[in-house]
């Protein structure tokens, strides 16, 4: 049962119970263990239990033993890039009060990936942890620049104007990408695979490299959970209550970019995952982003898991990969939050 109340002038808040939630947290929790173990036991070649722990223990045929070592960073990878994006995204939908606010639509992805690209073609940067620092950068330049461009004229940064700036931003940037990459023919196998976006190379080196770019990330952004419920009230009424909204608007930004650029670093541009999230964890636990933040983090994990896994099985024996599976996903609900006229902002 909800209650409502309405703490600040007059504004009515629905909150959900505690325990309600905390149960509705396990069972995301438990979701998501069920789905890590179907990611290790399906594929082109399924595995039971009894072959895990054979492959475990190292008693089991090659194949087997190559399939699970495969798919375990495999699902590890998944589970942090699925994270990454959707606290990225619920951090960019409370700092911009935007609805359809996503590291893919506002082209802070694109810029993380024209940042590799132009370190691979350009500066010999071959290494994951170089890919990590420029992609954050390129994602950062990116996502000041739509910014930017949607706050000129009148009424600033309106969720239209962003998701119009964005959208033209990646659309630039996907043909500075192909322009990078046509002229150089030792990097264009490289690069193409990489930019569809898919977990399928994941490594423990890999993973081990990501997850402190992901713990920062995340606790950045939620370290300005409570100011992002004060955001939804409106710039006045939050900095009427002591907040500084400025200081929380660049804060959950640049946790959200570090986020965005480090999985996309690693996995590619996957687009969709920090829109659909979001939207989604708010019908369970509504609008308080002191909840919503954990929630997508396991709702973000369980979707590109299930994605990945997908991918696997609707073309045996090859794979599609996961970002045009999101993809897939998440277009027809991007459209259907554009179609509601009384979802103008958060």
């Amino acid at each position: 049962m909800t209650r409502t109340t309405a703490p600040v002038a007059g504004v009515a808040i629905v909150r959900r119970p505690r325990r309600l939630r905390s149960l509705w947290l396990l069972a995301l929790l438990g979701v998501l263990l069920a789905s890590a173990v179907l990611s290790i036991t399906v594929g082109a070649r399924d595995v039971g239990w009894s072959e895990i722990l054979a492959a475990l223990g190292g008693g089991t045929d090659g194949f087997d033993q190559a399939a699970i070592a495969k798919r375990i960073p495999r699902t590890l990878l998944a589970i942090l890039v699925g994270a990454a994006l959707a606290v990225a995204g619920t951090a960019m939908q409370g700092a911009t009060r935007n609805p359809i606010a996503d590291p893919g639509i506002l082209g802070v992805t694109m810029g993380a990936n024209l940042a590799v690209v132009i370190g691979l073609a350009y500066f010999g940067i071959t290494s994951a942890s170089g890919f990590i620092w420029v992609a954050i950068l390129g994602a950062a330049v990116s996502a000041a620049f739509v910014y930017t461009i949607a706050s000129l004229g009148r009424g600033g940064a309106t969720p239209l104007k962003l998701a119009l700036s964005g959208a033209a931003t990646s659309a630039a940037l996907v043909s500075l990408v192909t322009s990078v990459v046509l002229p150089r023919a030792d990097i264009a196998d490289a690069a193409q695979s990489w930019h569809v976006g898919g977990v399928g190379g994941a490594t423990m080196p890999s993973i081990t490299l990501i997850l402190p770019f992901v713990i920062v990330g995340a606790l950045i952004c939620v370290a300005t959970s409570r100011g992002l419920n004060s955001l939804a009230l409106g710039d006045d009424l939050a900095a009427g209550l002591g907040e500084r909204v400025a200081v929380i608007r660049l804060s959950s930004a640049f946790g959200a970019v570090i986020l965005c650029g480090a999985a996309t670093a690693i996995a590619g541009p996957i687009a969709f995952v920090g829109l659909v999230v979001p939207h989604a964890c708010r019908l369970i636990v509504g609008p308080d982003y002191r909840w919503l933040m954990p929630f997508s983090a396991v709702a973000g994990a369980v979707l590109l898991t299930i994605a990945d896994v997908v991918g696997r099985i609707v073309a045996r024996p090859s794979e599609v990969d996961v970002g045009i599976i999101t993809a897939l996903i998440g277009a027809p609900f991007f459209i259907a939050i554009v179609r509601r006229q009384k979802v103008r902002e958060l």
